[in-house]
């Protein structure tokens, strides 16, 4: 249950992005309706995620797997539910997208570069960062210095997304069950 009440007041701002949310999601976003409480980060929060979504030069694959392996490191079930959606919107494979959370088990499902970034993407949201030279050197001899500033900073921007999420209390919306495919009788 959310610690915040998600009916924030009705202002111009709150009434463009519900219809925003509605048009692109399906839905109003929970985390939307929190923020809408304080306008200046609403609009800030909105403006830093458009920006971010004009990001290219990591592979928007890679880019995925290193939210969704934030999200599951902070245990973000809001984020979760919304990156499963988010990757079957893209085109990723049902089997990744699922085992993201248990990677280290099923790694022969994920290439070798794929691992690399999910790696780093916990190593950085760990509480106090595990991110060696070691690492980050692989992953800069295997994107290159762009797309490495850009994972960090998506993987950074995730684990802002997250804890907020989680720290206000917010749950799934059922964006994962928009994708299961329905069962032929």
């Amino acid at each position: 249950m959310a610690r915040i009440s998600l009916t924030p007041p009705r202002t111009l701002l709150t009434r463009i992005g519900a219809w925003y949310s509605r048009r692109s999601y399906g839905k109003v976003l929970d985390p939307g309706r929190a923020y809408g409480h304080n306008a200046r980060v609403l609009y800030t929060y909105v403006r830093l995620e458009q920006r971010a979504a004009k990001w290219r030069a990591l592979d928007a694959g890679l880019k995925h797997l290193a939210v969704m392996a934030a999200a599951a490191r902070i245990n973000c079930s809001w984020c979760m539910d919304f990156g499963y959606w988010e990757g079957h919107e893209q085109g990723m494979a049902a089997e990744k997208i699922e085992q993201v959370p248990r990677w280290r088990e099923a790694r022969e499902v994920f290439t070798e570069q794929e691992l690399l970034v999910m790696e780093y993407a916990e190593a950085m949201t760990e509480t106090e960062p595990t991110v060696t030279d070691e690492l980050a050197a692989a992953l800069i001899a295997r994107l290159g210095e762009a797309a490495f500033v850009e994972l960090t900073a998506v993987v950074a921007l995730e684990n802002w997304r997250s804890r907020v999420n989680s720290a206000f209390g917010l749950t799934s919306q059922g964006f994962s069950e928009a994708c299961t495919v329905p069962v032929r009788r």
